[in-house]
C-alpha cells in the first residue's frame, strides 16, 4: 500500500524523504502512518491516544479532553525511533505497529 500524495505531508530526515498521514481510529484514538517517499516499502503505524476529533462533539465541555496533536517534530522523532527498533522503510514487509506512550514508541 502506498500513502497518497494527496492528503499526506512530506518530511525529510537526513537525506531521506517520507510521507505521513494522520487518521482517526475510533473514539479517543488517532493513527499515524508513515512510508518512505521514494519506495513502496514497509509502513509504520502508530496508535496515539487523542480526543482531538471529539472536540466539537463535546464542546463546550472540553477541559477533560486529551488534545494531543501530532506535529512534524513528533513524526521526525517517531521515524528515528522506529528505525532504531527495526523499521526498514525501503524494504517490503508487513507494517510495523506501535503505540505512542508519552514520547516512547511501544511495539505491538
Amino acid at each position: 500500500m502506498t500513502i497518497s500524495n494527496r492528503g499526506s505531508r512530506k518530511i525529510t530526515i537526513g537525506q531521506e524523504a517520507y510521507r505521513w498521514v494522520v487518521s482517526p481510529s475510533g473514539k479517543g484514538s488517532l493513527v499515524l502512518t508513515v512510508q518512505h517517499d521514494d519506495f513502496n516499502g514497509q509502513l509504520i503505524r502508530v496508535s496515539v491516544e487523542s480526543d482531538i476529533n471529539e472536540y466539537w462533539i463535546e464542546f463546550p465541555n472540553v477541559k477533560s479532553l486529551n488534545m494531543k496533536v501530532i506535529k512534524p517534530s513528533d513524526v521526525a522523532t517517531i521515524i528515528i525511533e522506529a528505525m532504531k527498533q527495526g523499521w526498514t522503510p525501503k524494504d517490503k514487509g508487513k507494517p510495523l505497529c506501535f503505540s505512542l506512550s508519552g514520547s516512547t514508541l511501544v511495539p505491538h
